[in-house]
């Protein structure tokens, strides 16, 4: 796909048998959008929306185009950031969709990033045995990635989205206007999962973020609806070969994911981004990746390089690789006993690959000596 193509796509469909739905994609039409969506849903008592506090003018939008329908509906506001994907907000999610007499026919409206996402959706899989819902993001990682595929879950202290359901969302509604207003290093760190699709699945992919890097950075409307969309094309492609990871392609997509979550879990989930503890992960998993043979040190480097064009960071120092060690034992990849990577074989291309060592693993996350 060129971004011509992307220009005009105005939908990619995630076909999945009874549980397909559609990707729509828009710029400044969001209202008109979600209405559309509800209307085509069937029967609908009530709309339970769940939103990032940080979106509150998206939500008012929303809101003001649903007053045609003449819905019930009830607005909770959910503070920023991963520490939100936690037990006890999960509880105090379906005590409040109880008491605002939520039923089978109601309809979960995520509004936000990624964490509410993962934690709206998680509320639909789990209330009254699952309901409706829709997923509107507003930062670009969760567009490219968390929106799409149906995992949503929580977050225990030692170990990222432990506690979660495959629920496939009835729709994903995307408006790139919505990105408008996303600060510089949110915007940033979507990249760094954009990058991600380039070197799992799609070299030419990767090969039109090198270069076009600068007007990406700059948030050019052409370049971004493109990898926006191309994006989600790829995902959309693993996710309808493996959609409850029980093949092992879907793994790929946590390429970079088994050093990041130990990162983020060693941090508390409160020091990086999700994107940035990727395009750490990234590079460790390449580094790793080179010292089993798979792939090569000028590979490597242009991962790098492109990573750091897009202003992402790529070492961590903040804990010792020893730690990380242990946090990567309670990653959901592990099976048997054996924990798992996703390493790169060339740009384009990763395997699953087990048996790698500590000294191997701490090798890779080692780098204050290099």
């Amino acid at each position: 796909m060129n971004p011509s193509d992307a220009s005009s796509t105005s939908r990619v469909h995630v076909s999945l048998g009874e549980r397909s739905y559609s990707i729509a994609f828009s710029t400044g039409e969001l209202g008109s959008k979600v209405v559309e969506t509800i209307q085509s849903l069937g029967p609908v008592s009530h709309l339970v929306i769940i939103a990032d506090q940080a979106v509150e003018p998206h939500v008012l939008t929303i809101q003001q185009s649903l007053r045609k329908l003449e819905l019930r509906q009830n607005t909770i506001f959910v503070q920023s950031g991963e520490g939100s994907k936690s037990v006890a907000l999960i509880a105090d999610l379906w005590n409040q969709m109880l008491d605002a007499k939520t039923d089978r026919a109601s309809v979960v409206v995520a509004v936000g990033g990624g964490v509410i996402g993962d934690l709206a959706g998680f509320a639909a899989a789990s209330y009254a045995r699952g309901l409706r819902f829709l997923q509107i993001p507003t930062t670009l990682l969760a567009m490219v990635d968390s929106s799409v595929g149906g995992k949503t879950g929580i977050n225990l202290p030692k170990a990222k989205n432990m506690v979660g359901a495959f629920w496939q969302p009835s729709a994903v509604i995307i408006d790139t206007d919505t990105l408008d207003t996303l600060a510089d290093r949110e915007y940033r760190s979507g990249l760094a999962e954009i990058v991600k699709y380039g070197v799992i699945l799609d070299q030419q992919f990767f090969q039109f973020l090198e270069a076009n890097a600068d007007a990406i950075l700059k948030r050019d409307p052409i370049c971004l609806r493109h990898i926006i969309v191309r994006s989600c094309e790829l995902k959309a492609q693993v996710v309808e070969q493996d959609e409850r990871e029980t093949t092992g392609l879907r793994a790929i997509l946590n390429y970079g994911h088994t050093f990041a979550h130990a990162i983020e879990a060693a941090t508390a989930y409160g020091q990086l981004l999700h994107g940035e503890a990727v395009a750490i992960g990234m590079n460790m998993a390449a580094r790793l990746a080179v010292q089993l043979g798979m792939f090569t040190n000028e590979e490597t480097q242009r991962q790098l390089k492109l990573l750091q064009r897009f202003q992402l960071p790529t070492e961590f120092s903040e804990s010792t690789p020893a730690k990380l060690w242990s946090l990567m034992q309670h990653d959901k990849k592990v099976e048997l006993g054996q924990l798992h990577f996703i390493l790169p074989t060339h740009i384009g291309h990763v395997e699953r690959r087990s048996g790698v060592t500590q000294a191997q693993a701490i090798e890779a996350i080692h780098v204050t000596e290099r």
